[in-house]
């Protein structure tokens, strides 16, 4: 398949004239430059704001130099498991 990008038209909300439309969040009116689906892009933006805030679920048990191998082992598997 060619790498040529998708392209569609939308009628903006705003002016009514009809632009180019990538099918993106932040594609903008070529008349107006008003969003073309100002909806999506608070989507987006809230579904950035959450990813942002998660923090991350694996917390990882530090495995020091001076541990010893017994201690090392059931590091690596508490890690692992």
């Amino acid at each position: 398949m060619p790498d040529t990008p998708l392209f569609a038209s939308r009628k903006c909300s705003y002016c009514q004239q009809w632009s180019t439309w990538q099918q993106r969040s932040d594609d903008r009116c070529e008349h107006c430059g008003e969003l073309l689906d100002p909806q999506a892009h608070r989507s987006a933006l809230a579904r950035e704001e959450v990813e942002k805030q998660q923090t991350p679920s694996v917390i990882l048990i530090g495995i020091k130099p001076d541990d010893g191998a017994v201690v090392r082992f059931f590091k690596t598997i508490i890690r692992g498991g």
